[in-house]
């Protein structure tokens, strides 16, 4: 795998800290996740007796974002289990947290006194508002973010307000960010020997994925409202309803609006002002009222096979379990079994990042409280067995 030569500690917790060390994991870096002794990591509890959610006394939460890791419990706020992380920090490459801004500065382990210990260490944080600028202490979950990140004011229409993404983006994005910023310093340290420290800002995040839109606004002045699944530019890129769901058409400049005219072969919309896309973006409603119509009159299936036939860009709206069962899904592995301690074997959603070097790609079970204390710290601090059960018996590990 291409990160097995990595180890990464991983302090983090509930979900965007979670995801980026999950990615990193499912490509083969070695994540040890820190817990604390007792309750350990927040989500281990969250869910933990629902009947459909959860699996040997895991919900889903945890189930998923701790697959291929390691747990071993450490008392941070203690004298003897800060030194044993210290001293594991010795032969790690990474620490990833997702603490509020400060912490780790409180706690003594922030990259300023890690790097004294192993000048290669890279340290990421992933934070609501970043280590700078005067929010850096507000507090932030995944909807403050999508709120503030401006994602939120174009989703859903004018008539229903703002929406937030089904999604939680605003912690799944701070996660992947994270990863990418730990794979760039990894890679500059190739080069100079030395780690650094990743700041990631989950509304940094939130504005980078504006993108283009958001430079439309900064060029125009003009600010967008929501405009459901619509776009800004192109028509017809809409969702229109069918007689048993819903079928997106994506036409994406003028050769596309030409090809649908033939295949829906409708005389109302073959104004000569809708060749150019500026007359149909004039006449956005008219048009979409006109598709929507035509399209209740089918099934989804018929008028995605049509589609694909003139090689119109189109998809079904699917639920999750369409979209989980969908062929080209299930083709790239993107559903995988995970084995528990149980024996039994559960599914979740799969590596999206397929590398061609890599071994053929295996889930391990997410681990048990503590699991792997002894383990890790025999191998990577040198510990033996009375120096474990001292510290065990100080509360230290567990």
């Amino acid at each position: 795998m291409a990160l097995e030569h990595i180890t990464v500690l991983d302090l983090t917790h509930m979900l965007s800290g979670p995801y980026g060390t999950m990615l990193l994991a499912d490509m083969g870096a070695r994540t040890i996740k820190i817990e604390p002794p007792v309750s350990g990591e927040g989500t281990r509890r969250l869910l933990e007796h629902d009947p459909d959610y959860s699996r040997d006394g895991m919900g889903a939460y945890y189930l998923t974002l701790n697959r291929n890791k390691h747990s071993v419990c450490i008392d941070l706020k203690s004298a003897d289990g800060l030194a044993v992380f210290k001293d594991l920090v010795r032969n790690a490459d990474v620490v990833f947290d997702n603490f509020g801004v400060g912490v780790t500065q409180r706690l003594g382990i922030d990259y300023a006194a890690l790097s004294e210990i192993n000048p290669g260490i890279i340290t990421c944080s992933v934070t609501g508002f970043g280590s700078t600028g005067p929010n850096t202490k507000r507090p932030a979950f995944d909807q403050v973010v999508q709120a503030m990140g401006g994602g939120m004011s174009i989703t859903g229409t004018p008539e229903t307000g703002p929406t937030r993404s089904g999604i939680p983006i605003g912690d799944l994005g701070g996660g992947v960010f994270g990863a990418m910023g730990v794979l760039a310093a990894l890679a500059e340290r190739t080069r100079t020997g030395r780690g650094q420290h990743v700041d990631v800002s989950m509304l940094d995040c939130q504005i980078s994925l504006l993108n283009y839109m958001a430079t439309m606004q900064l060029m125009s002045g003009i600010v967008p409202e929501g405009i459901g699944n619509g776009h800004f530019v192109h028509v017809p890129y809409n969702s229109y309803p069918t007689q048993d769901g819903y079928v997106i058409v994506a036409c994406i400049g003028d050769p596309f609006w030409q090809r649908f005219l033939e295949f829906i072969d409708q005389p109302s919309l073959r104004k000569p002002e809708y060749d150019r896309q500026p007359g149909r973006f004039a006449a956005k409603a008219e048009i979409d009222a006109t598709i929507s119509a035509e399209f209740r009159k089918q099934p989804t299936a018929y008028w995605l096979e049509k589609l694909s036939a003139a090689r119109i860009p189109c998809g079904p709206v699917n639920n999750f379990e369409q979209a989980l069962n969908d062929t080209q899904v299930r083709a790239r592995d993107m559903v995988v079994d995970v084995p528990l301690k149980s024996g039994e074997t559960i599914q979740m959603p799969g590596n999206p990042i397929k590398l061609s070097a890599a071994s053929p790609e295996t889930f391990s079970a997410p681990p048990t409280l503590g699991e792997h204390t002894d383990s890790v710290l025999g191998e990577l601090a040198g510990y033996d067995s009375e120096r474990l059960a001292a510290l065990r018996d100080a509360g230290a590990i567990a």
